[in-house]
């Protein structure tokens, strides 16, 4: 029986077991973050080339983590795939409600469960760890519909886990910030545009050539809200720094450019998010 408490080789011991009973072969959602890489190298040393890494090319990945997923495949003899999928074709996508997740996530499953027809293998998985669940994440129910299955979750993976397990392997990826799709940075409401995709994904390129390693440019009308982490924020507020940031930001469009006191945190423009931060209660 699993328990949260279970330890890292007794979680990993579960996780082999369910990818060895996933014959003849599965296809794995590669996102290029921690979890999904985890789940790919695991997948492949299960099964080998009956495991295929797939990832969505797709406006809303940043350049960098398309390259960084090609690397990573590249260095652990992964067989990898690169997909374009077309949400920016929906305009429930675009139009960026509650749900914008959900849709995302809908049109990169059809995608992903196409693709794993087509090459014979019967399971779609996907990275999904015991963190997530009780977070909003749309993007699980459109995983859940379409029969993807979350072998990480299943086996009880947490972030803390997924970390150490990728440090025995000698993953890179073992200490990688967290990541998310550009859209996360619209506030819901806000049309989903390719122009301020761009636009965020250089704003945060600056902010990474800076040594920010984990931050956000959240998109605010005419306004970038930044956010780094906590041991950050006396950094950027130096005025060198300040200026250079600003000066770029500008250039690339932002009228005004903000520091949130809060720090960074994943998801804060969800409204669960925020309200779990500041101890609101409905």
């Amino acid at each position: 029986m699993m328990s949260q408490t279970d330890g890292l080789e007794e979680k990993v011991g579960r996780l082999r077991g369910i990818l060895e009973d996933m014959s003849p072969g599965v296809l794995v959602a590669f996102s290029g973050g921690a979890d999904s890489a985890l789940l790919a190298y695991e997948g492949a040393a299960a099964m080998g080339d009956s495991c295929v890494a797939v990832t969505a090319d797709t406006p809303t990945l940043p350049r960098a983590e398309l390259q960084a997923a090609v690397d990573f495949a590249r260095t652990h003899g992964i067989r990898h795939e690169i997909v374009a999928t077309r949400e920016m074709r929906n305009p429930r996508f675009v139009a960026n409600d509650a749900y914008r997740c959900f849709y995302c996530k809908q049109s990169l499953f059809e995608t992903m469960m196409r693709l794993a027809e087509e090459k014979g293998l019967p399971w779609v998985l996907y990275g999904a760890i015991a963190d997530d669940v009780g977070d909003w994440r749309p993007g699980m129910k459109a995983a859940k519909e379409a029969g993807a299955r979350a072998p990480l979750l299943e086996a009880g993976f947490r972030k803390d886990d997924v970390r150490q397990r990728s440090r025995d392997l000698a993953l890179g990826t073992w200490d990688k910030p967290a990541s998310a799709c550009l859209s996360s940075r619209f506030p819901a409401g806000r049309p989903i545009t390719l122009q301020d995709l761009s636009k965020v994904e250089k704003a945060e390129t600056v902010l990474h050539e800076l040594g920010f390693r984990q931050c956000r440019v959240r998109l605010m009308d005419d306004a970038a809200r930044i956010e780094v982490e906590d041991c950050d924020l006396s950094r950027i507020v130096e005025q060198g720094v300040r200026d250079e940031i600003c000066g770029a930001l500008r250039r690339l469009g932002f009228r005004f450019v903000t520091l949130d006191l809060d720090g960074f945190r994943s998801g804060s423009l969800n409204p669960l998010n925020t309200e779990k931060r500041h101890g609101i209660r409905r």
